[in-house]
């Protein structure tokens, strides 16, 4: 099996450090989609926060409500939050796990410095130790609806489904949300090989010392499948990455994060003021669409960035990630202007595109 870095076609890539494929990203895509497989992440960022007052302090700086977080293994000790700027754009994305000791972050590659700084600065006199943990600690993906079953292989039970909240309405009362995460991921130790499983809606994260990769891989005994597998099954999702779905003026409530990452009733954090007023006023300037791409044109796939335009060339928005899917096409994740309609005819450079409603 010949593993392709992504380094190798596209150097500039924040993912060049991954696997591109081994050899056939269709049949990688279709094992994804259908079976499981496993994907390697590992090009990651993460942090790791220890200290007693790691957890009200994160509660004080992001979106997320994390006082009531449990710990492992208890079902809900993952979630989601953001890190914003005054003025309510996202800053920073961030998957959490705490296992009772340690509050472990996992970020986009080449992201972790700069959050770890800006935690850095907000310590004052609090009681947390930070550390970036990145060269000692890999992140891996299975991918798929066999996931419990390759779990089984690795001596883990059965965790259940991620938990959403359900986001109010605009001008909700306060206390209709309960004190908790809005998303709840199940966490659980990895036996014998350290670390941790959390439940992904999907599949499974799994975070191991990196001395531990090749033991990891050979006992879950499941097919490799490479980071363009796991990409487009992402964009056909719908799910939003920090720096490819976003730009230095994205709101969360424009890609989705407010239902993830965003507690709308846990009082003041940096940025709270603009996520209360664009969710109470109910129409965020963009919004997150999934584009067909006609693939007559060009079959080339657009860059991240490329503009999307109006048929009469007014630009409306920009491409995130494009991908060829293997049911869908040619098909991209873009931001676009909200009142860009599901029937709006677009173009992506010289290809037209179609935005899918569903």
């Amino acid at each position: 099996m010949t593993a392709v870095l992504v380094g190798a076609l596209d150097p500039a890539s924040p993912d060049a450090p991954a696997v591109a494929h081994y050899g056939d990203p269709m049949r990688e895509q279709r094992l994804l989609a259908e079976a499981v497989g496993l994907v390697d992440r590992s090009h990651r960022g993460v942090l790791a926060i220890a200290g007693e007052d790691r957890l009200t302090w994160l509660h004080s700086l992001t979106t997320q409500h994390l006082t009531a977080l449990a710990p492992v293994p208890a079902a809900l000790a993952g979630t989601e939050l953001l890190v914003l700027s005054p003025h309510g754009q996202v800053e920073h994305h961030a998957v959490l796990t705490d296992d009772g000791a340690t509050t472990w972050l996992d970020v986009e590659p080449g992201t972790a410095g700069a959050l770890l700084e800006f935690l850095s600065r907000m310590r004052f006199l609090m009681r947390v130790e930070l550390a970036d943990v990145g060269a000692d600690w890999a992140l891996l993906c299975l991918v798929g609806p066999q996931t419990d079953q390759a779990l089984a292989g690795l001596g883990v039970g059965a965790l259940p489904a991620p938990q959403v909240l359900a986001v109010p309405g605009p001008k909700f009362p306060t206390g209709a949300l309960p004190p908790a995460p809005t998303t709840g991921y199940a966490v659980a130790p990895l036996p014998g090989l350290g670390g941790w499983v959390r439940r992904m809606a999907g599949g499974a994260d799994l975070l191991v010392p990196r001395g531990a990769l090749g033991e990891l891989v050979a006992t879950v005994g499941v097919p490799l499948a490479g980071i363009w597998a796991y990409e487009a099954i992402r964009v056909a999702a719908r799910v939003p990455r920090l720096g490819f779905e976003t730009d230095h003026r994205t709101l969360p409530a424009e890609v989705g994060w407010t239902a993830s990452a965003v507690h709308l009733d846990k009082g003041c954090y940096r940025g709270q003021e603009t996520v209360a007023r664009v969710h109470h006023l109910g129409r965020p300037p963009r919004r997150l669409v999934l584009l067909h791409l006609d693939g007559v044109t060009s079959d080339e796939l657009p860059a991240q960035g490329t503009a999307v335009s109006t048929a009469d060339g007014r630009q409306v928005g920009f491409v995130g990630t494009a991908v060829r899917h293997h049911e869908l096409g040619m098909v991209a994740l873009a931001l676009v202007r909200q009142n860009v309609g599901d029937d709006a005819e677009l173009r992506v450079a010289e290809a037209a595109a179609a935005v899918d409603p569903g």
